[in-house]
């Protein structure tokens, strides 16, 4: 990343440590933000995806969240396209007290799996921050200010921050800050957290996966074949087989959506909709299924800059930008968006970190034979999702385990 004069940096991280208590969640309140995050999701793994046939991963929720926590120091117009954007309907105060809600569900204390979420506020002391602004992010998204020195020592500051994160991804994610990053002009760093590690409700034997051949966009690769009879969700349409996979406490699931042509992803992908999620949703049934699915690791590292001005925040990247929200002035713009994940499954269950780091500076600076059978021997779509809440924490493509 280019060296930026920063006066204020934000960034949401994946990990271990738990969110304050919140309030609990209006039904509405949960359908509005689920949609609102899911048509956003689907807008991100359309850019993302585009002209390419690597695998892909990252978080939607957590961009989601980090984007939403900056919302709140918009205004006038560039608050209206991160709201589009973000595909809110209504304004930035009613998203994050909904974020609130879902992020008091989603805390999974006393679970058999770990599903923590977090949010800290790193400012520089003394630095004149909205007091509405610092009120907001603590008590809908639980972001309390911790002051720093970045002005006296700003490569201390980036290390003490990266170390943060590190410990709280279970070092999955290193060196999040690069050098250079932090420097002596920068006055915010917001930390938003999300870590999940969870086994199956239904485990893969380890001495039952073998070798087989994937097929893979640049050529047949070799993979190691989970597999496993048992009953799972299950759907069959006219062009993939879906799969539903839960983790142990039955509240998350692994879902996998194989097209059933072998090149069949990329038309898929062209006809993903947040209606055509929730028909797959609807459509499981439990049924019985010789599941044959590659071990993979997927991990994605990508700079959101430009896909977020092409969805329509162009704004808040340009010197008109407004977020006088943040410090009651119009000196600021988002100079950078950089996202991290990672997302690993194998035959014990799954393990998935992820960080976003959302920029903002100083305007100037540079920016069985007789059951159904799933054989997933080439490339397959993936999502994490809380079942209730119909949240997608991660999502993804497959394209060579």
């Amino acid at each position: 990343m280019r060296h930026l004069s920063l006066t204020l940096v934000i960034f949401l991280l994946l990990t271990h440590t738990l969110f304050a208590e919140v309030s609990p969640m209006k039904s509405n309140d949960a359908e509005a933000l689920s949609q609102a995050n899911t048509r956003f999701a689907l807008d991100l793994y359309a850019a993302l995806t585009a002209g390419k046939d690597d695998n892909v991963a990252f978080s939607p929720f957590s961009i989601s969240t980090a984007l939403a926590m900056t919302w709140l120091g918009a205004r006038t117009e560039t608050a209206t396209q991160m709201q589009s954007t973000l595909r809110f309907e209504s304004g930035a105060e009613s998203a994050a007290a909904s974020f609130e809600g879902l992020l008091g569900v989603l805390d999974a204390k006393d679970k058999p799996y770990a599903l923590a979420l977090a949010n800290r506020l790193w400012g520089q002391k003394g630095y004149d921050f909205l007091p509405a602004f610092l009120e907001l992010s603590k008590k809908h998204y639980g972001a309390a200010l911790q002051e720093v020195d970045f002005q006296g020592d700003p490569e201390k500051t980036r290390k003490t921050i990266n170390d943060w994160v590190e410990s709280k991804t279970a070092k999955k994610i290193k060196d999040l800050l690069a050098e250079g990053l932090i420097v002596p002009d920068t006055r915010l760093v917001l930390t938003n957290a999300i870590y999940f590690k969870g086994k199956w409700k239904t485990a893969f034997d380890k001495g039952d996966t073998f070798p087989a051949v994937f097929k893979s966009p640049g050529g047949d690769s070799d993979a190691q074949f989970m597999t496993k009879e048992a009953t799972f969700g299950y759907a069959d349409t006219l062009t993939a087989q879906l799969l539903e996979m839960s983790y142990d406490g039955d509240e998350l699931s692994l879902v996998v959506v194989l097209p059933k042509a072998t090149d069949g992803l990329a038309d898929l992908e062209k006809g993903l909709s947040v209606e055509t999620l929730e028909t797959w949703m609807a459509s499981f049934a439990q049924e019985k299924v010789l599941v044959q699915l590659p071990r993979f690791k997927a991990e994605g590292s990508v700079r959101l800059d430009d896909t977020l001005k092409d969805l329509g925040m162009k704004l808040a990247f340009s010197d008109d930008a407004d977020l006088s929200g943040l410090n009651g002035r119009t000196d600021l713009k988002i100079t950078a968006v950089v996202h991290k994940a990672f997302v690993e499954v194998n035959e014990e269950g799954s393990e998935a970190a992820a960080a976003t780091a959302v920029v903002v500076g100083p305007k100037g600076a540079a920016g069985p034979s007789d059951n159904n059978v799933l054989r997933a021997d080439h490339p397959f779509l993936f999502l994490i999702r809380h079942k209730s809440t119909n949240t997608l924490l991660f999502l993804g493509r497959v394209t060579k385990p």
